[in-house]
């Protein structure tokens, strides 16, 4: 008895603490892609309720049906044989269920590898997001300014992150803009997205990477276009340059706060090209000059 007393505690307390969490930030999407990939979860999980309702409730017609009777103890049942036609339905039905969610998570996968719909005649803006320890390095190569542990972006405008790391793979991730994906140190991933509202929403590290895995948190910022070219333009005018001094410093420190830089790393620490190699500025020299060369011929 006191152990069900101890059980039924402990099931009305989760109930309790669960009941004041508040709703999970990936229902609440804020932008196109994260909205199909929301749209995606609620149907896998629709579909998987369906699934348990059906397996309840034919348990409990098989445990009313079948239930032990007051026959005697050497009543033998007679044999019956195999039912083919139910041996091909719970074998279907699976297959079935399996394929229509296999269809479903290819299309909204493809879907949300694309520059979000909608947003096909408007120029993306690329951002190069890079992680360092548990920190995050935010460059805008075509504003010339750098950030780290936050980002700003405007809305109603397509937003290309091109993602690498100067140290463990890690997982880039803003739940009410876009899904997750891997930062690694030696290629570019990218994620689309764009945000259909101004607000604040919380981004992080969704791969476990070390001892300061949980601290891997950064701000993304939405904002009308005028209040985006602004920022940019404050950041240019009051913030000093990023040096490969200050960067390195950087990149060895664990854990720092927002910061901003009227520069970016890029131009003398380039990100990894997109077949995996890392390309320097004597490279990019030499290639030049080769291309010059051949065209000569």
């Amino acid at each position: 008895m006191k152990k069900k007393l101890s059980l039924m505690f402990v099931a009305l307390s989760a109930l309790a603490l669960l009941a004041g969490c508040e709703p999970l930030t990936v229902f609440n999407p804020k932008g196109p892609n994260a909205e199909t990939l929301s749209n995606t979860i609620i149907l896998s999980i629709i579909t998987m309720a369906f699934i348990l309702l059906v397996v309840y409730v034919l348990l409990a017609f098989m445990l009313t049906k079948y239930r032990a009777s007051k026959a005697s103890a050497d009543y033998e049942p007679p044999h019956e044989e195999g039912s083919h036609l139910l041996e091909i339905t719970w074998t279907v039905i699976p297959i079935i269920i399996v394929a229509f969610l296999a269809v479903v998570t290819v299309r909204t996968t493809s879907t949300v590898e694309a520059q979000p719909a909608g947003y096909d005649d408007k120029e993306p803006l690329v951002i190069y997001a890079s992680s360092s320890n548990w920190k995050w390095h935010f460059s805008y190569p075509e504003e010339g300014v750098e950030t780290v542990n936050y980002v700003n972006i405007p809305v109603d405008r397509p937003i290309e992150f091109k993602l690498y790391s100067f140290g463990p793979i890690t997982s880039f991730w803003i739940p009410q803009l876009a899904g997750q994906k891997y930062a690694m140190s030696d290629m570019l991933t990218t994620i689309h997205l764009a945000a259909d509202e101004v607000g604040s929403f919380m981004g992080r590290n969704s791969n476990f990477n070390g001892r300061g895995f949980a601290e891997m948190e950064f701000e993304a910022q939405t904002m009308t276009q005028e209040d985006f070219d602004q920022w940019v333009a404050d950041v240019k005018a009051k913030e000093a340059p990023l040096t490969e001094e200050k960067f390195d410093e950087l990149l060895e420190a664990e854990h720092v706060g927002r910061q901003s830089f009227s520069s970016t790393h890029l131009d003398f620490r380039p990100a990894p090209m997109e077949h995996g190699k890392h390309m320097n500025m004597d490279d990019m020299d030499h290639e030049d000059m080769s291309e010059e060369h051949s065209g000569h011929h």
